[in-house]
């Protein structure tokens, strides 16, 4: 089967076929790949036969390993983590809040890279939401707001020892090993409407949680704006739906989209394994 791209009729999101990601990658398909992340922001390959070697060094094609904090790596590896949840398991899900990663970090990753290993025969779809779109549409009122604002990343929310993956949350018996630290309380500056460093396309960067505030604006003020912002992000016209398969890698572009995990497969364990592509270096 030859090299093929099927676009998706949402608002981002392409399938790749006829590659083996199984075998080292020919110069020529890690282009084409390359140039179809940066058009359609999420891609699928599916029926990989993967391994975590192969997950490795399928990452490496598109930039060096990012820095995965808060999540212990799975044994042996010093770069993929465990994305579980197991059939009995009570704690909410993981990650199910509109989000880009790491975007708290001085040079948050480029990409993810997912791998679906046990997936449900029910739920569990992620949600994309393409923040090029989002800002092509967005009213000049709120984007005159916006224009030139700093926002304040911080991961304290989620991963600070009283966060919502904290130490409470250890103790209700989370499958994922997550290390909370209150190292999450440092915050790093991010304008909000950003070129995007590959193709210069103006995109909006991260959302609430993530960014707790805006650098020189009053904290109710910055709120007010910052949950406004929100609920234009994250609205399904600029959604993609992505269901799983097993055998299913997905990657997708952290500088062009925002993503979160759903649920809907109580009973049923989850597990895949997860790859960071560190900031694009000139």
């Amino acid at each position: 089967m030859s090299f093929s791209i099927k676009v998706t009729d949402q608002a981002c999101g392409a399938e790749i076929t006829g590659v083996d990601l199984s075998k080292p990658l020919l110069e020529d398909e890690i282009k084409k790949i390359r140039e179809a992340w940066l058009e359609y922001h999420v891609l699928s390959f599916p029926n990989q036969l993967m391994n975590d070697d192969d997950l490795e060094r399928f990452t490496l094609c598109f930039g060096s390993f990012g820095d995965d904090p808060f999540i212990a790596p799975i044994p042996g590896r010093n770069n993929i983590v465990a994305v579980k949840r197991t059939a009995d398991e009570k704690v909410p899900i993981f990650a199910d809040n509109w989000h880009t990663d790491w975007s708290f970090q001085k040079n948050p990753p480029a990409g993810t890279c997912l791998f679906g290993i046990d997936i449900p025969p029910e739920g569990g779809d992620t949600l994309f939401a393409n923040q090029h779109l989002a800002l092509d549409k967005m009213s000049s009122d709120l984007r005159n707001k916006l224009e030139g604002k700093l926002a304040i990343h911080s991961a304290a929310l989620p991963y600070s020892s009283t966060g919502g993956y904290g130490d409470k949350d250890r103790a209700m018996g989370r499958s994922m090993d997550i290390r909370a630290s209150d190292e999450a309380l440092a915050k790093q500056l991010h304008p909000i409407i950003r070129k995007h460093p590959e193709t210069d396309r103006e995109g909006i960067f991260g959302t609430f949680g993530y960014i707790i505030g805006i650098d020189s604006m009053e904290n109710q003020e910055a709120m007010k704006l910052l949950l406004e912002l929100a609920a234009w992000q994250g609205q399904e016209q600029f959604q993609y739906q992505h269901k799983w398969k097993k055998n299913m890698l997905v990657m997708w572009d952290n500088r062009s989209v925002l993503h979160k995990a759903t649920g809907g497969y109580q009973g049923h364990e989850r597990l895949l394994h997860r790859t960071t592509i560190g900031a694009y270096q000139v």
